[in-house]
């Protein structure tokens, strides 16, 4: 996690109730591209895991050196953040049906195929050749580096696929706006919940992004939860840290699928004056609104894949 602690002070000469003098107004989440707060974003990919079988059967006299080829090729998919499990594929699943083949000078080129859930070859690729007493051996350094090698290939392949099929999908969010359900704000004091509500809801809407209210035909639920608690450490005073009694202000935007499996999350984090936002938000409501709102654009981007683009090679 990445945390910016943002307290600014900003000095305004005003007039209050009619008595001239200088106030200095608290803004902890004021635009400073330099200081503003990070957001934790967690990329996941769809749920649904991707089957690596032994290719060979249990009798098979390479069955050692296979089995450790594919148990290798799952450590290193995963690796790629591709969610992969060493089992026979299950009615449904997208599987990798891995191989060999003999090449020159005795060596093994290994092999894979990429299988949808209709049975059908949707990618197929080969790793570096490696020696064939290093294969039937199942060396476990040479098994090792294959995987690793074909692991990236395989990870390109399924976005290539991914991104064809949304490509020629009119419903994919590549060739329509995201529907975005807003939950609301909860947990704020004073009028935080209302008004950082209102920002986002204002804010979100961009003609990639629209918002409503409902969950009905929803592509992402969005809420934010915020919690305020005390530092027990006093700050000394400094231009970001005045004198006195300091709370830290969280706020987690979470963005859900309709399923409820969460698609990221964004985390700001402030310190602030103790109680300076027991009563109104209005002076940073807006930015913190504004922060959050590139946040979640961009969870939805990466977890959807709409900005996908096909690798010059596999076009056509």
């Amino acid at each position: 996690m990445r945390v910016c602690r943002a307290l600014l002070f900003i000095g305004l000469c005003a007039s209050l109730l009619g008595l001239g003098g200088c106030l200095k107004v608290y803004q902890p989440f004021a635009h400073n591209p330099g200081r503003q707060a990070q957001y934790l974003v967690h990329d996941n990919m769809p749920p649904s895991r991707l089957s690596v079988p032994i290719p060979v059967a249990k009798d098979a006299p390479w069955r050692e050196a296979t089995t450790l080829w594919a148990k290798d090729v799952v450590k290193a998919l995963v690796e790629q953040a591709i969610p992969a499990v060493t089992r026979e594929p299950k009615p449904g699943d997208w599987w990798v049906r891995l191989g060999a083949v003999r090449a020159e000078h005795k060596g093994i080129r290994p092999r894979y195929a990429i299988i949808g859930p209709d049975g059908k070859i949707k990618a197929r690729g080969y790793g570096a050749v490696i020696d064939r007493a290093g294969w039937k051996a199942a060396d476990p350094e040479a098994l090792h580096t294959v995987s690793l090698q074909i692991a990236p290939e395989i990870a390109r392949d399924l976005t290539e696929i991914q991104t064809q099929m949304m490509m020629d999908d009119p419903n994919s969010l590549m060739n329509r706006s995201a529907r975005i359900c807003f939950d609301g704000v909860f947990g704020a004091p004073g009028s935080g919940n209302r008004e950082l509500g209102q920002a986002f809801y204002t804010m979100l809407p961009d003609g990639r992004n629209n918002v409503q209210t409902t969950h009905d035909g929803a592509d992402y639920i969005v809420r934010a939860e915020v919690s305020v608690t005390d530092l027990t450490e006093a700050r000394s005073s400094s231009e970001d840290h005045p004198a006195g009694p300091q709370q830290q202000v969280m706020i987690i935007w979470r963005v859900l699928t309709p399923q409820g499996q969460e698609a990221g999350a964004a985390t700001q984090i402030h310190e602030i004056p103790a109680h300076s936002l027991d009563h109104s938000w209005a002076e940073v409501a807006g930015t913190a609104a504004q922060e959050a709102v590139g946040a979640v654009r961009t969870i939805i981007t990466n977890y959807s894949g709409r900005e996908h683009k096909l690798h010059p090679r596999k076009q056509g």
